[in-house]
């Protein structure tokens, strides 16, 4: 479906009559304008522009944010308050990005809220499998007696521990009724494995209880975790196992987002026994298990999509989240020029809000393991003034003002008031 073969239609066929159909039944006014200001930068072999019977709607706003997880932390507050307030299903909202790695940070804002969502195109953030691997790490620390987290890390990564120990494990364990954990410091388990194998899982316990000490003693645990891991071995996992570099830095930025995940709890933590390492652990146990939970149970939920995942869609509320160059448009795009694509992908994304759209964008975003400064997408000012609500916009215009003009309209307006013209 390419746009210049419209082109090569009308040559082929030139008696061809071009029905256009402009009526829109799903979005505003205010939101149909918006797309056709935005389109109409695009060449077009044939103009269309859309309308509706819908009324005005509501002035599309515009959220600045200082970084990315500011950014996060307003939509999903948003969302939740926008409902509660409305009486709204969560079904009826959907954060719409450009890119996949955008929705990490969101997730976890909405996870500490216990907002349901669908990742459409994507798995879930704790389904996946490095987050599984770490976070199985963490249960057996807070909970040795959890034998299910323990067989999915004795050989994550490879420790040279084959089925025929674990069972022999399995069967010491069930026999004196004690966890596997602990089964494998066990003098008598000495007896039962050949040397090395039992070398090899006596030196797996004390690393586990090395690092559950260094947890509990440490004032940040985030440094401990961290140190856990690389410890391991399963960063070289990560590495050996990628097809891409794309696919080794989804990885590690996961890996990442949990790690931040910690930080943010521990932040916002209202006291002190909130903080300890164990309650952190705890949460983040019940957020996996409320996210399965949903899986299984819940249909409503909040939609969370990239732009092209989106085509064909619509809903009540859209957030679209990123509106930055280099994102939206991506920076590969500005690259090969082909800047119309994204164009459209913008039109998309509009064009599935119904009754409000809120646009976002962060002064500073993570990238590869940074903080880096953004600058806007130039779509934003393609986008109607009259229609927009964008705080910031109109505060940058106020303070570059001549203070005179200012100072007299300030003036007018208070001889208006009195009534002395």
């Amino acid at each position: 479906a390419k746009p210049e073969n419209m082109a090569q239609l009308k040559e082929d066929f030139p008696q061809l009559k071009v029905v256009k159909l402009e009526q829109n039944y799903r979005s505003t006014s205010r939101i149909l304008h918006a797309a056709n200001e935005v389109i109409q930068n695009n060449e077009h072999i044939f103009e269309k522009a859309l309308w509706s019977d819908k009324g005005h709607g509501e002035l599309i706003r515009i959220i600045n944010c200082r970084n990315d997880m500011e950014e996060a932390e307003r939509v999903a507050k948003e969302i939740v308050t926008h409902k509660l307030r409305h009486g709204n299903e969560w079904e009826d909202y959907a954060v719409l990005y450009r890119s996949n790695f955008q929705a990490r940070v969101l997730e976890a804002e909405l996870r500490q809220l216990q907002v349901p969502y669908k990742l459409s195109g994507g798995t879930s953030f704790f389904a996946r499998s490095e987050i599984r691997d770490i976070m199985s790490y963490l249960r057996v620390i807070l909970n040795p007696e959890d034998d299910s987290a323990f067989l999915r890390i004795i050989n994550t990564p490879k420790r040279g521990i084959g089925p025929a120990t674990l069972e022999k494990l399995g069967n010491f364990a069930n026999e004196y009724d004690i966890p596997m954990l602990v089964a494998c410091k066990h003098g008598g388990l000495s007896h039962v494995l050949p040397k090395k194998a039992y070398a090899s899982l006596k030196e797996f316990a004390e690393f586990i209880e090395h690092y559950t000490q260094e947890l509990y003693q440490h004032p940040d645990p985030v440094p401990v975790v961290r140190q856990m891991i690389e410890e391991t071995g399963y960063p070289d996992v990560i590495r050996q196992e990628a097809k891409t570099p794309q696919a080794e830095k989804n990885r590690f930025d996961n890996i990442e987002s949990l790690y931040g995940s910690i930080q943010t709890l521990i932040e916002r933590a209202e006291s002190e026994e909130e903080q300890t390492i164990d309650a952190v652990i705890r949460k983040l146990v019940l957020l996996d298990m409320l996210e399965q939970q949903q899986e299984e149970e819940n249909t409503n939920k909040v939609n969370l999509m990239t732009l092209h995942a989106a085509k064909g869609l619509e809903f009540n509320y859209v957030y679209m989240m990123g509106l930055e160059e280099e994102l939206l448009p991506h920076r590969n795009s500005i690259l090969s020029e082909t800047v119309e694509e994204e164009r459209r992908l913008m039109y998309v994304g509009i064009t599935r809000a119904k009754k409000e759209l809120t646009m976002t964008l962060a002064a500073q975003r993570r990238s590869g393991g940074q903080m880096r400064t953004t600058t806007q997408s130039r779509f934003l000012d393609e986008l109607p003034e009259d229609h927009l609500d964008w705080p910031a916009k109109k505060k940058k215009q106020q303070a570059q003002r001549d203070p005179q003009a200012v100072a007299d309209e300030y003036l007018a307006n208070i001889r208006a008031m009195l009534g002395n013209g």
